[in-house]
């Protein structure tokens, strides 16, 4: 049987917090060396679809973005039409490592270089969103710009400087 404190919507602790589960958010942006149709990109685009396929069914997969092509290959991140976006969201940051170093897509991610220009600055970051919202293109661009402005905060950061989710409101039991 399920604990009180749980059917409550309350976590167990020194004090009872209230529990608003919270997913991990990812966004990462990269510009192509070509458009998406040449022929230096055709063996990223051959392996997109099968990686998204991985993730959809990866443990602690929540969502990611994609259009009626099923990739986010066409949706704009900025004005530069050779910049693609990636978001997705996960049921935490262990899921999300395990999905990007653990899995296939780990080898996609070594020959990025092939297909992307090298970033100046950094390209990608988390944040911490409540259960069940979906993240925007500009929601992911703000975070990300926060991201290269300041480093590593609450509002974004990244693998190497976690920091957890939020706890929404302590109550005393």
């Amino acid at each position: 049987m399920e604990p009180v404190y749980a059917r409550a919507g309350l976590c167990p602790g020194r004090f009872m917090i209230e529990c608003m589960p919270h997913h991990l958010a990812q966004i990462n942006i990269g510009r192509l060396v070509a458009p998406v149709d040449d022929p230096r990109i055709a063996g990223f685009m051959a392996q997109l679809d099968p990686v998204n396929a991985l993730a959809d069914r990866a443990k602690g997969f929540v969502w990611r973005l994609q259009s009626a092509s099923g990739n986010a290959t066409d949706i704009t991140y900025n004005d530069d039409p050779f910049v693609i976006v990636n978001m997705s969201v996960w049921e935490s940051i262990e899921a999300l490592r395990d999905y990007v170093y653990l899995s296939r897509h780990v080898d996609v991610f070594r020959d990025r270089a092939k297909w992307f220009e090298k970033a100046a600055k950094p390209h990608y970051c988390l944040w911490w969103v409540p259960a069940g919202h979906i993240p925007t293109v500009a929601e992911g661009r703000e975070r990300l710009e926060h991201y290269r402005q300041y480093g590593a905060t609450e509002f974004s950061f990244w693998f190497a400087q976690q920091f957890p989710a939020p706890a929404d409101r302590e109550t005393f039991a």
